[in-house]
């Protein structure tokens, strides 16, 4: 079976909870729509990491921007999995991150991937030293790769990004406080191109912390759900 769930920032137990209550296997794999977190500690991730490829499953990431891309990390590697590229270190082979623009099949779905968003704690993060990274949003070659890949690819199933497409953004769960001119939406209005040349099913987010259904669109967060 495969499951789809929201951002996690280091927090598992639902995982936990799904494995143990209906006794998932590794052929079984987990969705998170971005901000799982494993890559953010460097060094301190490791333990996380082993913790979490015990685990009876298969968890399939996507970028978010509270983590650094894996690409970006010596011990990751490519290898093709349901079709197209995911980035996994030799040690932890059920750690799975998707390659932005990639398309991979799943459930004999054709699902479209697009990680990364803007951090709006970018300046508190680098005040205090935690983890933040420039390459967060998708780079501009990898926009024009999706783009390309839309020629070619009209139809598909299903879209999994991190953030959403600019015209559903959830103005009503925005952090108070934030200086909403300052916030980079250049990956939501990238989103919103796609959204509007693409045929689609469905398209599945995180990001906001938030979970509701716009038209085919679906927020997601903490419920997990068969895909």
């Amino acid at each position: 079976m495969i499951y789809i769930t929201g951002d996690m920032h280091r927090e598992f137990t639902r995982v936990l909870d799904l494995c143990y209550t209906i006794h998932t296997t590794k052929d079984d794999i987990l969705i998170i729509l971005g901000d799982a977190g494993i890559n953010y500690y460097g060094q301190k991730d490791i333990e996380l990491k082993q913790q979490l490829n015990s685990l009876p499953i298969t968890l399939f990431c996507i970028h978010g921007n509270h983590e650094q891309r894996p690409e970006n990390i010596d011990t990751y590697k490519e290898r093709i999995f349901k079709g197209g590229i995911v980035y996994c270190e030799k040690k932890y082979p059920s750690l799975l991150f998707a390659k932005d623009g990639e398309i991979y099949n799943l459930n004999n779905k054709k699902v479209l991937v697009i990680g990364g968003a803007y951090s709006v704690d970018k300046e508190i993060r680098i005040l205090r030293k935690l983890g933040w990274w420039k390459n967060e949003q998708p780079s501009e070659e990898t926009k024009s790769k999706v783009l390309e890949m839309i020629k070619n690819n009209l139809n598909v199933d299903v879209v999994l990004t991190h953030t959403c497409p600019y015209k559903y953004l959830p103005y009503e769960v925005f952090l108070q406080g934030i200086d909403q001119s300052k916030v980079d939406q250049d990956t939501e209005k990238f989103l919103d191109t796609v959204e509007n040349r693409l045929h689609y099913k469905k398209w599945y987010c995180g990001h906001y912390h938030t979970e509701k259904v716009i038209n085919k669109l679906e927020f997601m967060f903490k419920t997990i759900k068969e895909f």
